[in-house]
């Protein structure tokens, strides 16, 4: 287990960007927030060694998606509606950035991410294809294919 000193400084330094991945997946604040305690449960009762800060940072990423896609493939999940389709978004997103995120959250789900990964976290293209187990050109493709999509919803060039 865990110290409150280790588990302290992965709160700070992972919760946005946890909190953003739950957001692209989930589409819901509630979700997000268990999501966001059961990964780092995870993390505090793990006995994973991280031999540097990229390998942990990639293990957040990796345990965030499968307790998304966890979630999103559980009985409850499959069986109930939404009771509101809108989401809360946090505070601290600007209008420009609420129009890329709901761009983004519309995007296929192969797509959202590479997508994330890639422009959120600076990931390259191989270092995506090892965290998702997936090949390099596949990853390439997908982030064309995404920037083409992106591109339509947004409009134009200007987001490039």
């Amino acid at each position: 287990m865990r110290s409150e000193e280790e588990t302290n400084r992965a709160i700070e330094l992972y919760s946005d960007m946890i909190q953003r991945l739950c957001m692209i997946h989930l589409k819901n604040h509630a979700d997000t927030e268990d999501i966001f305690q059961t990964v780092f449960l995870k993390y505090l009762t793990s006995e994973v060694v991280f031999e540097n800060a990229s390998h942990e940072k990639a293990w957040f990423i990796r345990v965030t998606i499968n307790a998304c896609k966890d979630l999103l493939k559980s009985f409850f999940r499959r069986q109930t509606v939404p009771m509101d389709e809108v989401s809360e978004l946090p505070a601290t997103f600007s209008p420009e950035d609420h129009e890329i995120f709901n761009a983004v959250r519309s995007l296929p789900k192969k797509y959202k991410d590479v997508v994330y990964l890639h422009f959120y976290e600076g990931y390259t293209a191989p270092e995506i294809g090892d965290i998702l187990g997936k090949n390099v050109n596949t990853v390439y493709t997908l982030l064309t294919r995404s920037k083409k999509l992106l591109k339509e919803k947004l409009g134009g060039d200007d987001y490039e």
